[in-house]
């Protein structure tokens, strides 16, 4: 979307705002607040409601209608779509208790996300490309705080699904975005602190290598960037996890090895 007469730094904000708004919308749709054919609250509601302008709402929505997740009916207002991966697809939360279940999951989406990358790489849209660069942009910020990096990251990834023009894979990506995907990379974060810019500097390369190869139109280059990306994540989330339990074995002694989590 253009912003005429907008500074660039005022662009960002819109967008980063609208990124937000749609998270927030999304989550509700796939926690079933929004049930299917539910009618959204008007544009001056939501505006009310989250503190945002027209323009973002209006990005807002038709992002949502390009992900499939609602759909606008001129002179009548916009509703919640059926979405299939509510009932046909499912990953409950409670049920990702272990690490080999962390591990599971992002197994599946380095085979989701690989050809994403690859199809993003042919299809991708000048304005797709634009969004995925302000989500590195902000995720690369110094001044950014751990839970806002965690959205800026994964919004990066979902461009990159957007950007395949297949609406499975966005509808695939927003369901394991709404039930995993923050909470696992918060942890991981956090378990990160200690090694912090060494960590941010692996990402930031990472993320930068996947934008480079999908811009030049590199699928083969594109599909390897987010393969090593996802591999190393799994790595990280390994040990990540392995320190934690290692420093929570030394805190509370022998007698709490086989206590419950």
């Amino acid at each position: 979307m253009d912003y005429p007469n907008v500074q660039p730094s005022a662009r960002r904000k819109h967008r980063s705002m609208a990124e937000d708004l749609v998270a927030e919308l999304s989550r509700r749709i796939h926690a079933g607040e929004l049930a299917c054919a539910t009618k959204l609250p008007t544009e001056s509601q939501v505006m009310q409601e989250h503190g945002v302008s027209r323009t973002v709402v209006r990005e807002a929505i038709s992002r949502l209608q390009a992900a499939g997740l609602v759909e606008t009916r001129h002179g009548v207002g916009t509703f919640v779509c059926d979405i299939p991966s509510a009932s046909g697809f499912r990953i409950d939360p409670a049920s990702i208790v272990t690490l080999e279940d962390v591990l599971a999951v992002l197994e599946l989406r380095i085979s989701l996300e690989v050809e994403a990358a690859g199809l993003a790489s042919h299809r991708r849209t000048p304005e797709q490309l634009q969004l995925m660069r302000d989500s590195l942009d902000i995720l690369q910020s110094s001044a950014i705080s751990a839970e806002y990096a965690v959205a800026a990251d994964f919004q990066f990834h979902q461009q990159i699904a957007l950007a395949t023009g297949n609406r499975y894979f966005t509808d695939i990506m927003l369901h394991l975005e709404v039930s995993i995907i923050p909470r696992a990379r918060m942890h991981s974060t956090r378990q990160a602190n200690n090694d912090k810019e060494p960590y941010v500097e692996r990402l930031s390369r990472e993320h930068e290598a996947i934008y480079q190869a999908i811009a030049r139109g590199d699928s083969d280059a594109a599909r390897a960037a987010m393969r090593l990306h996802l591999s190393n994540s799994r790595e990280r989330m390994r040990r990540s996890y392995a320190a934690a339990s290692a420093a929570q074995s030394v805190s509370n002694g022998p007698a709490a090895v086989n206590a419950p989590p």
